[in-house]
């Protein structure tokens, strides 16, 4: 009976696990390892300063990219700016500080102190880095994936030389891509109310993400109503179903809450009926490596980043 039913299955044109309803779940698969401690930023250096928001890439020489958001620095305006690591491996322990490798010019737009979340997608033989700046999505490039210079857009015309925006006091920010059917689609955290993930969609990485409209796929529910309970969007493609990870708590006990949707565009509005996990971590960022999948995320106490191995278990 088992074998008519797979049978049917593959002449209906569906893969095996999907006749038999598998319905993965994400699992953290071992120990950690800690990647990046909190770094010495010279004059900016302050007591109170966290690593929080990054991007992790490989880069051209084949070396392993770490830039983060660090916060509470002695930075002016909001206290923020991209520090960065470099590893030799995805699994080495302690890459080498970098360095402060951009601080936010207000002088070409930028808010000051306002750098937030990178995340870098590699498109042919280039690298481009979307960002925060507290109010806008913009953009930055590199040819090796190491060293990155903003648009040129951003000298000739600062006003308008950004991406997108929800509006002066939204906070637009936390940017992350991923192609779904040949469009690329940008998740991102807005609002100053309840907060909220949107997307916005494009089949040009650099095209108008502007004229895009901003659709709402999560808010509210279980995980909290308020804004900071709704950030550091990520989401992946895994079996024919979408994931969505969901920060709601940064430190001391850290709280991403998981959906699981069909439609990448629906992880539900006040609705908890996708969420199928909760994992104790924060501001999560997916990685796969020869077939290996991978999370990293922030330490508990906010003084650094880490990677655990991640695995996809059936309910």
């Amino acid at each position: 009976m088992r074998v008519r039913f797979l049978v049917a299955c593959l002449a209906a044109g569906f893969i095996a696990t999907t006749c038999y309803g598998a319905n993965p779940v994400p699992k953290l698969d071992g120990d950690w390892w800690r990647i990046a401690s909190n770094p010495d930023l010279g004059e900016l250096t302050s007591p109170k300063q966290q690593p929080v928001d990054f991007a992790v890439w490989q880069a051209a020489d084949g070396t392993w990219q770490l830039w983060s958001c660090i916060r509470h620095t002695k930075e002016g305006g909001h206290t923020r700016l991209f520090h960065a690591w470099q590893g030799k491996a995805l699994t080495d322990s302690d890459w080498s500080p970098r360095g402060v490798v951009m601080r936010a010019k207000p002088e070409l737009g930028e808010v000051e102190g306002g750098l937030q979340a990178p995340y870098v997608v590699k498109q042919n033989d280039s690298y481009v880095m979307f960002y925060g700046d507290w109010e806008r999505i913009r953009i930055a490039f590199s040819s090796d994936g190491k060293e990155f210079t903003r648009s040129s857009a951003m000298v000739t015309n600062p006003a308008d030389a950004y991406l997108f925006s929800d509006g002066i006091g939204n906070n637009t920010r936390d940017p992350m891509l991923i192609e779904i059917g040949g469009v690329w689609h940008c998740y991102y955290c807005a609002e100053r109310t309840s907060g909220g993930f949107f997307v916005r969609r494009s089949k040009d990485l650099l095209g108008d993400w502007g004229q895009s409209k901003p659709i709402k796929v999560c808010s509210l529910g279980r995980p909290g109503k308020n804004w900071w309970q709704a950030e550091c969007p990520h989401v992946v493609e895994h079996d024919g179903w979408f994931f969505l990870f969901r920060t709601s708590r940064y430190d001391d006990e850290p709280i991403t809450t998981v959906y699981r949707s069909r439609d990448h565009l629906d992880f539900g509005i006040d609705d908890d009926s996708k969420i199928v996990a909760t994992l104790p971590l924060a501001a999560p960022e997916y990685i796969r490596v020869d077939g290996q999948d991978y999370l990293a995320a922030l330490t508990p106490q906010l003084d650094g980043i880490r990677i655990v191995k991640l695995r996809w278990d059936g309910e």
